[in-house]
């Protein structure tokens, strides 16, 4: 398996290093943020070790724009940071797997070959990103820049059903039947005042929520096609 190790401790980096090539993994490696998104985009790794605390791009911005765009690869977060908030928020923004520093690389092991286990239901866990929104299908949430937005079940299957098609406009008949079926039906007005509902609870933890009403025609995320 192929891992790329994001760590400016040169030597944390060399001990990691050793102690994966021993393991077997092909190993990458890089001190400095903005080589390890590159090398991150433009190569196919299993694993992605990374550290917070990186020069020029720090880890949680290259974890985001990884995962932006379509990055699957698993990511465990090395960090001295070891309070809860700092924890949620590496994992809710992308990461698999949080050690604190200092810790035994028999522990780094473990933690790759448990989420190497995961495999097909890992494949299954779909997270849809848009700007610094991650809405998760696996257990029905939305969280926006660390914070969690509680939606009601068809204010969350209305913002799924865009989030999943961006840039397409998609009009109330359309939205209606994705979100309860045929043989029922929302009005126009029922999907506004939720959306509404869910604009104004984004609103409250200082973001702006990226559905935009095109008039007479419905609803898109972003600059529509």
């Amino acid at each position: 398996m192929k891992v790329l190790l994001i760590e400016d401790s040169e030597a944390l980096r060399r001990g990691i290093r050793v102690g994966l090539d021993h393991l077997g993994y092909t190993v990458d490696e890089t001190g400095d943020g903005s080589e390890g998104l590159s090398m991150a985009l433009t190569n196919q790794y299993d694993f992605i070790i990374l550290d917070l605390m990186l020069p020029n791009v720090d880890g949680i911005s290259l974890l985001k724009s990884i995962r932006k765009l379509g990055n699957q690869a698993k990511v465990i977060i090395l960090s001295a940071k070891s309070q809860a908030e700092d924890r949620v928020n590496g994992l809710l923004s992308g990461a698999d797997d949080y050690l604190t520093k200092p810790f035994s690389f028999d522990e780094l092991q473990a933690r790759l070959i448990t989420l190497g286990r995961r495999g097909v239901l890992n494949q299954q866990v779909k997270s849809i990103c848009i700007a610094d929104f991650v809405l998760d299908t696996s257990n029905k949430s939305l969280h926006v820049n660390g914070h969690y937005i509680d939606l009601t079940k068809n204010e969350f299957k209305i913002v799924e059903y865009l989030f999943n098609n961006p840039k397409q406009v998609l009009n109330p008949e359309q939205i209606s039947e994705a979100v309860v079926g045929s043989f029922n039906h929302l009005s126009k007005n029922t999907i506004e005042a939720h959306l509404s509902s869910v604009r104004k609870k984004v609103k409250a933890v200082g973001s702006t929520l990226p559905i935009k009403n095109k008039r007479g025609f419905g609803y898109f995320v972003g600059e529509h096609e």
